[in-house]
């Protein structure tokens, strides 16, 4: 792969000393960041074969959506307005019945297209044809982590566990690193215990995570509790699940104190979805009580059918604000923290924590260059609260993942734009 030099950019690190550093070169050596030094310095030994002059821009480690369900982005504005549940068995269940898995493949195109464009380098999925998805990552060029969705409820469950299971093992060295598969039972009440035993049982086996909703609702918890005696996270507990590694755990709204202690006691990646709680009416999750209890949170934009957008700089504002009202302190999730939950902490919540989520020598070179030539980014007393509070997915000029150029000045360079319009469109025309 060629060597890129990003020349004189103002570097987001999120490293442990929170260096923020203006003037600052980022040499990309094939796949990895190959240094960081001062524009001034010109001391390369070998010379880059493409450079990129970055003066005025803000180069930051890719965002990374914790939880999404990427090809539901042909499922976006179909089913707006409404509690979840009913949401889910009179309007998503049905439509998602009648997917084929090239729809999946071209949703998951139209949904990586939008990502990209918004600064995410990497996202976290669970949804039905996990080829499909796996696939279209790795054609665009996108870091993905693939977890096929599971229901115990579904025809044939046992045997979409056991392509599952083959999909995990069969394709987790794929894509020249930028994918990790995951098993992804759905969620405690869609999944018996019997079921998630053969789940766990399975991840232990093939040394893959376990990607799974929990405690979204209040509803789930009351079912939980008359059903079982216990709540959701301590029945997961109980079954074992928080042993295979890593587990992903999505929303965690309602939450006991029990609970908290469990998800921090067993390193359980959280990831916390504002937008859509919001949106569903699902609740707050406890995000500051989760981060003083050292938990790992990170964002995920859920599916864009429960969102609508699958834009990560929304999320962390969402999250930043969200919980200074709930809170009733201003003080709550501060910009840096809320962009660290959309970089660093989310690649730690998928256990990929010591290949991205930072711009340092060694990390992979998943790096976003941020027009900071804007009039709502000027003037730039604070970086980190321009980021947070102010940019927008539109400010994103160039990105690269793995150290592939997969969009330069917006103009994308693995994925065909209009192909991937008309192919929804067409599929569109079968499903509605």
């Amino acid at each position: 792969m060629d060597r890129w030099l990003i020349r004189r950019a103002t570097v987001v690190t999120m490293d442990d000393e929170r260096r923020v550093m203006p003037e600052t070169d980022v040499l990309i050596d094939g796949s990895t960041i190959g240094g960081i030094a001062s524009s001034n310095s010109n001391e390369y030994s070998v010379p880059p074969d493409h450079v990129i002059d970055a003066n005025g821009m803000v180069a930051i480690p890719g965002l990374v959506n914790a939880h999404t369900h990427c090809a539901m982005t042909l499922l976006r504005g179909y089913a707006d307005d409404m509690p979840l549940m009913p949401w889910l068995e009179e309007r998503i269940w049905p439509f998602e019945m009648k997917l084929e898995e090239e729809d999946v493949y071209w949703g998951t195109l139209l949904g990586v297209a939008e990502m990209i464009r918004a600064g995410v380098t990497c996202f976290s999925d669970m949804y039905h044809f996990f080829e499909a998805t796996a696939r279209g990552a790795i054609d665009s060029g996108m870091r993905a982590v693939v977890s096929g969705v599971l229901l115990g409820f579904v025809e044939d469950a046992q045997g979409h566990l056991d392509r599952a299971i083959e999909f995990a093992s069969e394709w987790k060295d794929k894509g020249d690193g930028i994918l990790v598969t995951m098993l992804g039972p759905h969620a405690p009440y869609t999944v018996n215990d019997e079921f998630l035993e053969q789940v766990i049982s399975a991840a232990l086996d093939v040394k893959v995570g376990i990607h799974i909703h929990v405690s979204e609702t209040k509803g789930e918890v009351e079912d939980s509790l008359k059903e079982h005696g216990i709540t959701p996270v301590e029945r997961l507990n109980r079954l074992g699940l928080f042993e295979a590694k890593p587990v992903l755990a999505a929303h965690c709204v309602h939450l006991t104190e029990d609970d908290v202690a469990i998800l921090a006691g067993k390193g359980v990646g959280i990831a916390h979805c504002p937008g859509s709680n919001m949106k569903l009416s699902s609740g707050v999750a406890p995000i500051p009580k989760l981060i003083d209890a050292e938990c790992v949170v990170g964002l995920g934009t859920d599916g864009p059918a429960s969102n609508n957008n699958l834009d990560m700089i929304e999320e962390a504002r969402l999250a930043a604000l969200l919980h200074k009202l709930e809170g009733g302190d201003p003080t709550l999730v501060p910009a840096y923290q809320a962009l660290e939950m959309a970089t660093r902490s989310g690649a730690r919540a998928l256990g990929i924590e010591g290949e991205v989520g930072q711009i340092k020598p060694g990390m992979k070179a998943d790096i976003v260059l941020f027009d900071f030539q804007q009039p709502h980014l000027v003037p730039p007393h604070d970086v980190i609260s321009h980021l947070v509070y102010a940019a927008r997915a539109g400010d994103v000029r160039t990105v690269f993942i793995n150290g592939r150029l997969v969009m330069r000045d917006r103009e994308f360079l693995t994925i065909d734009e209009s192909e991937v319009y008309g192919q929804v469109r067409e599929r569109l025309r079968r499903l509605t």
